[in-house]
């Protein structure tokens, strides 16, 4: 067999189709995905955190009605 070089097998994914083979290959190894806070999520102190903090809680109470009826 000769590796027609796509690059599907150089990227660090799971499951990949291998041209050359014809198939879709599955890794037994565990791809490690690395988490990081950049500072984007949503907490005190960032401006607009009260008031979408106030609009989803409307939403949610809004839904809790709809379903009580």
């Amino acid at each position: 067999m000769m590796c027609l070089d796509c690059g599907n097998c150089l990227e660090n994914v799971a499951t990949y189709y291998c041209t050359a083979r014809n198939e879709f290959i599955v890794r037994d190894e565990e791809v490690v995905v690395e988490k990081f806070r950049d500072g984007s999520s949503w907490k005190k102190g960032v401006p607009g955190y009260e008031c979408r903090r106030r609009r989803i809680r409307k939403d949610r109470e809004d839904l809790k009605k709809v379903d009580n009826l």
